[in-house]
């Protein structure tokens, strides 16, 4: 039985619904999954920011990084916490704004074919290890329902305009992970 319901929804993730999302234009599948960080305020973890900035709803006034950000239309279908807790706020079947200008293998707009996974961190600061368990048991998943999707960061798909999921990422700890979780499915 897959982890996902058939509007798109993971069963064991925290809804909250974004409507910065749209379809996904015709015959385009899921063949690329891309891993983000994301942190607000910046550095800071823990709090309300980055569901506010995918609903729409981030003050401005709340902290003076958001007033340069509060008017952004982006989101990601999940977003996994620190301490591995996992929210989906676009189903799997819809194109989440999460991309930006970008280019995989030659191919542009990369929110048409992809999925946006966001882990709480950032450049500077390690991710915790229930962050990796449940990054690899998300991306098996993804896996079991699109298997010929390839894993990367937003930095390769936005290289020179973004970092992340950063050099504080370890790739080969995921992919350890990752190869452990499919050896056993």
């Amino acid at each position: 039985m897959s982890v996902f319901d058939a509007a798109g929804w993971h069963r064991a993730a925290t809804q909250i619904a974004s409507p910065n999302c749209d379809e996904r234009p015709a015959a385009a599948g899921v063949d690329l999954l891309v891993i983000h960080a994301i942190s607000l305020p910046p550095d800071q973890f823990g709090g309300p920011g980055v569901v506010e900035l995918f609903t729409n709803r981030l003050d401005p006034a709340a902290h003076p990084y958001y007033a340069g950000i509060h008017q952004l239309r982006v989101s990601a279908h999940f977003f996994i916490r620190r301490d591995g807790s996992l929210i989906q706020f676009v189903p799997i079947q819809l194109r989440a704004w999460h991309a930006g200008v970008s280019n995989w293998q030659g191919r542009e707009r990369c929110n048409d074919f992809s999925l946006g996974i966001e882990l709480e961190g950032c450049d500077t600061l390690a991710f915790r290890v229930e962050q990796y368990e449940r990054l690899a048991r998300l991306l098996a998943e993804l896996l079991r329902e699109f298997p010929a999707a390839q894993i990367c960061g937003h930095s390769d798909i936005a290289p020179g305009r973004k970092t992340d999921p950063g050099p504080c990422f370890e790739w080969p700890r995921l992919r350890a992970l990752l190869a452990s979780l499919r050896a056993t499915t």
